[in-house]
């Protein structure tokens, strides 16, 4: 991942020889870097907030004996790039539900995203995760829009053990939501995973619709699925869903095939939200916590040096 980056942000301060970086020198390293960072999926806005951030920090620092450009540029986009990570914060998904479950009431969790990111997917994946760290789990067949959404959604609960929750094609998807709620609290269960219609975020009706779930379930988690792979759509995506739902995190799908991997860097730098999780392949159990540090050390580590 970013193996490309890492060469033109190498190759860009290898050519620095002064003691001191001048406002010509980082216009030159941002000049190609801008392009790799572009081509890796990262927001133009999200770029140029980058230059100008660093110029601001850079512009005029002298080298101390043994530094070198690569060196200096390198750590300083690192650890921007982390703070931004870090400013998002995290969210404990298990520590959540247990303080919940404390209470004795659900965990409400409601998935938003379009068609074909690999939203039903991850549901499944999420049901299996929580069932194996011993909470019990009801799903809601909230897509009752799209034919063959609730089969679907049936067929994984059925191979997982999880009950699902679903009404008619047609049918509010907020009274779905909010029966499998109820289930939830009368039989003592622990987590409630909600789908929802995959919806285009141009659809205003959809995504009102989508707002009245909100209201009605008022989950405690709301989730954005993004593909990894599907580029400045995904960061358009998280930008409206936002907007209108103010998600609380990000799971980004088919991260196994990413060899990009800039939409976690837009999408949590737009919205303020972290990653939660990266989907890697089609297996229930391919779901793998976001770390931050690593993900960093992946675009600006040992390949870098």
């Amino acid at each position: 991942m970013f193996d490309k980056l890492k060469r033109t942000l190498s190759d860009a301060v290898k050519s620095i020889s002064e003691k001191e970086l001048s406002e010509k020198d980082i216009d030159k390293v941002f000049f190609d870097l801008q392009i790799a960072l572009l081509e890796s999926d990262v927001a133009q806005e999200v770029i140029d907030h980058l230059a100008e951030t660093m110029k601001k920090d850079l512009v005029g620092q002298k080298l101390d004996k043994g530094q070198n450009a690569q060196t200096v540029v390198r750590d300083r986009l690192q650890q921007y790039i982390t703070q931004m990570f870090e400013k998002a914060g995290t969210i404990d998904l298990t520590s959540s539900v247990n303080a919940k479950k404390g209470r004795s009431e659900p965990y409400a969790i409601v998935f938003l995203g379009i068609n074909g990111t690999g939203k039903t997917t991850t549901i499944a994946k999420v049901g299996s995760m929580l069932k194996k760290q011993g909470f019990s789990v009801v799903i809601a067949a909230g897509d009752t829009h799209r034919a063959g959404a609730i089969e679907q959604l049936s067929e994984h609960a059925s191979k997982l053990g999880i009950k699902v929750i679903a009404q008619r094609y047609g049918a509010d998807p907020a009274a779905v939501g909010r029966d499998a709620i109820l289930y939830a609290k009368s039989h003592r269960i622990d987590a409630v995973l909600i789908d929802t219609a995959g919806r285009m975020q141009t659809s205003k009706n959809l995504m009102d619709e989508m707002s009245k779930i909100i209201r009605v379930v008022s989950p405690d988690l709301k989730i954005f699925i993004g593909d990894s792979l599907a580029g400045n759509d995904t960061i358009n995506q998280a930008r409206e869903f936002h907007q209108y739902t103010n998600f609380d995190c990000a799971i980004l799908t088919k991260t196994d095939a990413d060899v990009k991997g800039g939409a976690a860097i837009s999408i949590v730098h737009i919205t303020g939200k972290p990653i939660l999780y990266l989907g890697m392949g089609q297996r229930y159990d391919d779901l793998m916590p976001f770390n931050a540090q690593s993900f960093v050390n992946s675009i600006l580590g040992d390949g870098l040096a």
